[in-house]
């Protein structure tokens, strides 16, 4: 846990630092990632840690992948040196790609135990895919209240309020890809539109 803190502890410096870096005010990252001013502002002095939903939108609007922003070294092939990320409520996140701007794939795993009892839906900029792989994923998505099993899928604009979390007593480990806005990660096959040689 001393990592974890240390590494949450260092987001707000490397947040101000990135933010100089590219000449950004405070009023312009809140456009872009729909985070207050105020907020923001508590980030970067360290006066309040991040969560998941805030580091999505703030890694992509500074151009750098959620373990980069966290302070994870860049190692290679994150295949091979994968560093997990440990953040409030008992999740866990493994970064599986490291393209910036791009469509960033990542290993969640949500301790039951751990997760708030009551849900508290959140907005940010993107759209995002989610695949469980094992445990039953509760998500709350909009007006709706819903329960995904192993092989289940959702995909939805980030912009509609979603919080996620265990849906009882077992931990949930899911694969979710987040991308920009409007984007899809897949082709539906039509019948009629594959060609025979």
């Amino acid at each position: 846990m001393d990592d974890v803190d240390s590494a949450l502890d260092a987001v707000g410096p490397q947040l101000r630092a990135l933010r100089r870096e590219r000449g950004t005010t405070l009023a312009e990252l809140s456009a872009v990632t729909g985070i207050s001013v105020s907020t923001l502002s508590r980030l970067e002095s360290g006066s309040r840690r991040p969560t998941l939903e805030q580091l999505l939108p703030l890694a992509k609007a500074h151009g750098v992948t959620l373990d980069e922003l966290v302070g994870a070294p860049p190692t290679g092939d994150p295949r091979l040196h994968l560093r997990p990320i440990s953040c409030q409520g008992g999740m866990t996140i493994l970064p599986l790609t490291r393209r910036p701007g791009g469509i960033q794939a990542y290993k969640f795993v949500l301790s039951a135990r751990a997760r708030p009892k009551e849900p508290d839906p959140q907005t940010h900029e993107g759209y995002e895919w989610l695949y469980v792989l094992n445990g039953r994923l509760r998500l709350v998505l909009g007006e709706h209240d819903l329960v995904l099993a192993p092989g289940e899928v959702a995909e939805f604009d980030t912009h509609v309020p979603h919080w996620f979390g265990a849906a009882d007593t077992e931990s949930v480990e899911f694969l979710s890809l987040f991308g920009k806005q409007g984007e899809r990660a897949h082709i539906r096959a039509r019948p009629g539109n594959s060609r025979s040689r």
